[in-house]
């Protein structure tokens, strides 16, 4: 008879089997739950009765989970952008604009990479563009090839951890605690700091290696650069501004508390479409002269709302028609703009294309998250959490080796798995430990137990995030180095791929130790907690009796009687017949 001590680490180690096999992750993790969740009801560590959690589970926290529907509505808006032209003319503008410096053209992608990031969200996309755009301009002049292609993948892996990345959603949903959770809004604010920062450090090391190798990094020739002054200004707005007003469609609203995660996406995929058809050849002056009618009459709403609104009351009752009439030529601009989407045949294309890819990646997760559900019900009922909190507690060096050894096995977990994979499978077992682990680092900073407690999982979810940029970015499997292969010419060799990754592996580790150093940079932005008025805790005092004196001691449930009362010197629960009492 095996002892239950023995099954987690039996199931976590036929997990490993199973992906060392190759056998794909949804399945591994269905089938090594159904078998021990058997082998469990035989050895009687629980009943068959206990498995009816696995279905209860998938329909409510998986099928019914509207948190989840951000996935799609965010890939969709990023299979848009990928195509719409946006990406060639910010890279060819900001190209021209840092151009005459050495390192121009990495600065360039860093930043555009930044700005993708804030409205793609997607890897794919963002390192298949830059590099089919920015790779044969870097190349032409003479940029050092692992340079180039290093810089290239470390840009489109920084949209894992800009807002509004798919990993922080799949993060938020996963860290939840019986006493805490991390919701996608505080995920969002706890993440800006860090991806400044890691922008800061990749352009920091393009300024240094362009100091001590400037034959590596060469300005762009002034023949070359065919705009100056105004009209190079002119074209670097033309690409900032519509993205600006598309992140703050995504992230402004839902910071705003205007929107749900789940409405910000459905706004971007919306205004992904907008601004396709928008920057389209077919886009005629008649669509132009609509599209303004659009945007003027949603700016004149907005101004209404502003300047009209009242917490009591709203919206005043005089300015509601002019509030009208701005949301219906609001309204009016974008249903035309659809329209003009549908029948303008590349674009038409280009959705169909858009909706393949969304149903592929969203197929994917659903299946690896029911997966993942069966494996971690079966788990956590024999003892699994337990398991792992004994497993991660025991660390010497407190909170700072507990975050070490973990960061350590993500990192070795994603040369082997998707961050999907690692997020339904890890993360649920380590987020307990995690909050019991970090609170009291934070207890002070965030006022209240509860409001570190909460933080402590945003620190902890955006440390994991900047950790699994890694699992694109390093060898074997790599998935930037195979977007950034397959659209790389012949004559890049898979070395200089592979070699031009390592520093910027390097210099994301080295943000997981900043991070880790100064959870301040994530926990700034949170919402603070109010602090108790006594050391001792929260103190909860009982009423004023009728000699007008309180009562010191600590409340208690009271049902007793008063003749209960003057017998006895503390109150009990007395539920009992006066039969029972004769």
């Amino acid at each position: 008879m095996i002892p239950l001590e023995y099954m987690p680490p039996l199931m976590f180690g036929g997990l490993v089997l199973f992906m060392l096999i190759g056998f794909p992750v949804a399945f591994s993790l269905l089938a090594l739950g159904l078998f021990f969740g058997i082998v469990s009801i035989e050895l009687g560590f629980f009943g068959v009765n206990f498995l009816q959690a696995v279905p209860q589970r998938i329909f409510g926290s998986v099928l019914a989970n509207d948190l989840l529907l951000a996935i799609p509505f965010f890939t969709f808006m990023g299979a848009i952008l990928e195509k719409c032209g946006l990406a060639e003319e910010m890279l060819d503008s900001m190209g021209q604009l840092f151009g005459p410096i050495r390192g121009g053209l990495g600065y360039s992608v860093i930043l555009v990479g930044f700005i993708l990031g804030a409205i793609t969200g997607t890897v794919a996309a963002q390192v298949i563009t830059m590099a089919m755009i920015s790779l044969p301009v870097m190349m032409r002049y003479g940029y050092n090839m692992r340079y180039t292609t290093g810089v290239l993948a470390a840009s489109g892996t920084i949209t894992q951890l800009v807002p509004p990345s798919l990993v922080l959603v799949v993060l938020a949903d996963q860290l939840r605690t019986p006493t805490a959770s991390a919701d996608v809004g505080s995920m969002y604010l706890g993440a800006w700091g860090p991806s400044l920062v890691q922008i800061a450090l990749f352009m920091l090391y393009t300024f240094f290696l362009s100091r001590i190798k400037p034959d590596w990094l060469p300005a762009i020739p002034k023949e070359a650069r065919t705009l100056q002054g105004w009209a190079l200004w002119k074209k670097c707005l033309h690409g900032i501004i519509p993205s600006a007003v598309l992140i703050f469609m995504v992230l402004g609203t839902m910071m705003l508390g205007v929107a749900t995660p789940t409405e910000s996406g459905a706004m971007g995929a919306l205004g992904a479409v907008v601004l396709a058809v928008m920057r389209n050849k077919e886009f005629t002056r008649k669509d132009r002269l609509v599209a303004r009618i659009g945007i003027l009459g949603l700016s004149a709403a907005a101004v209404v709302g502003l300047i009209f609104y009242a917490p009591e009351i709203g919206v005043a009752k005089s300015a509601m028609p002019f509030l009208q009439a701005g949301l219906v030529a609001a309204y009016v601009g974008i249903v035309w703009l659809i329209v003009r989407a549908s029948r303008i045949s590349e674009l038409r294309n280009l959705i169909v294309l858009g909706y393949q890819s969304t149903m592929r990646l969203t197929s994917m997760v659903v299946y690896i998250l029911i997966g993942s559900t069966c494996f971690s019900v079966v788990f956590m009922g024999v003892d699994g959490g337990m398991w792992v909190e004994h497993l991660f507690t025991s660390l010497p060096g407190g909170w700072i080796g507990f975050l070490i050894v973990v960061n350590l096995f993500i990192f070795f977990l994603a040369f082997f798995l998707d961050f999907f994979e690692i997020a339904f499978i890890v993360v649920p077992m380590i987020a307990p430990v995690a909050q019991k682990v970090l609170s009291p680092v934070l207890l002070e900073s965030m006022g209240s137990p509860e409001a570190a407690a909460s933080a402590a999982l945003v620190w902890f979810g955006v440390m994991l995030c900047v950790n699994m940029q890694t699992s694109f970015m390093h060898p074997p499997f790599g998935f930037a180095l195979f977007y950034l292969r397959g659209v790389a010419p012949k004559e890049v060799k898979s070395s200089d791929i592979y070699w031009g990754a390592l520093p910027w592996v390097a210099l994301q580790l080295v943000m997981v130790a900043l991070v880790i150093a100064f959870p301040q940079m994530v926990t700034s932005f949170l919402d603070k907690g109010v602090a108790s008025s006594s050391s001792e805790g929260l103190v909860i005092e009982r009423p004023m009796t009728d000699e007008g004196t309180k009562e010191q001691d600590a409340p208690q449930l009271d049902f007793s009687t008063e003749s209960d009362k003057k017998g006895e010197e503390a109150p009990q629960l007395n539920f009992s017949t006066d039969t029972d009492k004769n």
